[in-house]
């Protein structure tokens, strides 16, 4: 019962930087992101609760950051030292309480690392 609007993809080279962005348009519990990549199964990203707490998938540890903004209702994914491995489309996902899966989920948004 939240929209999420997803915001920030496009195209980079390897090594840039991008900062991925979702927009709630109500109060969450937890915040994910997933991305989906070419020939692959849908992969968890990273996740964080409106209390801070955050786990980062082993990919992308070092790399990427997740943080929220609960007044605003959003959560980011900073994204560094991106690879090409990186591209595909990226998702976020909420859940409003333990008792809910990711039942949430904004449209995807699409990144590229290629040089």
């Amino acid at each position: 019962q939240v929209q999420l609007v997803e915001s920030g993809g496009g195209l980079v080279q390897p090594g840039g930087s991008l900062r991925l962005s979702c927009a709630a348009s109500g109060r969450w519990l937890a915040m994910a992101w997933f991305r989906q990549t070419p020939g692959k199964a849908r992969e968890y990203v990273a996740q964080i609760s409106r209390y801070g707490s955050s786990t980062i998938a082993d990919s992308v540890k070092g790399r990427f950051t997740i943080s929220r903004d609960n007044a605003k209702n959003t959560a980011s994914l900073q994204m560094n030292s991106l690879k090409v491995e990186d591209t595909g489309v990226y998702y976020c996902a909420a859940r409003l309480s333990n008792q809910d899966d990711w039942q949430y989920w904004g449209q995807g948004t699409q990144v590229t690392v290629s040089s």
